[in-house]
């Protein structure tokens, strides 16, 4: 199969969805991505909010920021920086220790470079979901993932029905895609049908996750007695880190969501789980590491899977 007769649908427009619907598009595939919210960027989101004098307010509300040691990661990171997508955070950051009440570590906080999206974090996705051969649905909640034997292709529902097409191959994004906690709020079962893939079942139905949740807050004046424009917490049992957006290169105003980091990674080596035979990548940072450069690097992953069946190098 040629790239330009191969057609592949992405679930999911968060970093490790749009990164590998982007790599696919860039060697010539046909991507549909499918994703259930508004639009892309996932736990990349960016909040707005309009005060009463009409002043808008805009909350990184999902990853503040990122850091990038693999070194594929950092190639993909350095084009999107010479694109104007991500620029480095130059800010000083440090650690709040709670029993001496005082900042403490600020050169260790500040050793690895930190990246933003320009003009937030959700700009990645969305530039990413808007390249050339990728076709970005929203508002479409996958709802059933048939794998058609005879035709060695993938027929995908929406939760209400209907039908969005035929695929060759599949990137599943969503660590929950398998799992019976989606039927609690649908009322019918989890798209992916394990007892088709029961070496599966143990690994991908219900992966655990450590729940995060974040408070915006707005000030009218600067915190002069905060030195920092980010600290971690030491000694909190409850606190994790604290950002101030408004020190961001780009249009940010003043700092996260709540949500959910997987507790482990059940990629492997691979980075993402790979079935071959039926045509099937699973991706995401359930697969890597709990973090931006791990959802980026499963995505690639991913991509590299599909490239590699169509006999098209990765350039990765």
């Amino acid at each position: 199969m040629s790239a330009a007769a191969a057609n592949v649908a992405v679930i999911g427009a968060g970093m490790t969805g749009a990164v590998c619907a982007s790599l696919l598009a860039a060697r010539g595939v046909a991507v549909t991505l499918f994703d259930s919210g508004r639009g892309p960027g996932g736990r990349m989101a960016q909040r707005r909010e309009v005060m009463d004098d009409g002043t808008e307010l805009r909350f990184d509300h999902g990853a503040p920021c990122f850091t990038v040691s693999n070194d594929e990661v950092a190639r993909v990171v350095g084009g999107w920086e010479a694109r104007g997508l991500v620029a480095e955070w130059k800010a000083m950051f440090a650690c709040f220790d709670r029993e001496t009440g005082k900042f403490r570590d600020f050169d260790k906080e500040g050793t690895m470079k930190k990246y933003v999206g320009v003009p937030g974090m959700n700009s990645i996705c969305k530039s990413l979901c808007q390249e050339d051969g990728v076709v970005s649905k929203f508002g479409v909640t996958i709802g059933k993932m048939d794998w058609l034997q005879h035709r060695s292709s993938w027929s995908l529902a929406s939760l209400d029905g209907k039908d969005l097409g035929s695929f060759d191959f599949v990137v599943a994004t969503d660590k929950n895609i398998a799992s019976q906690k989606v039927s609690g709020l649908t009322g019918k079962p989890p798209p992916l049908d394990l007892s088709v893939f029961p070496h599966l079942s143990a690994m991908i139905q219900d992966i655990p996750v450590r729940p995060c949740f974040a408070l915006m807050l707005a000030f009218s004046e600067p915190l002069a007695m905060v030195p920092v424009q980010g600290f971690s917490f030491h000694n909190f049992d409850s606190l994790s880190w604290a950002f101030c957006d408004s020190s961001k290169p780009g249009p940010h105003v003043p700092p996260n969501r709540g949500g959910a980091f997987p507790a482990i990674s059940i990629g492997g080596d691979d980075k993402c789980v790979w079935e071959k035979n039926m045509k099937l990548a699973i991706c995401g940072d359930f697969c890597a590491s709990p973090s931006v450069e791990g959802a980026v690097l499963s995505g690639m992953r991913g991509a590299s899977k599909i490239l590699g069946c169509l006999n098209l190098p990765s350039g990765l």
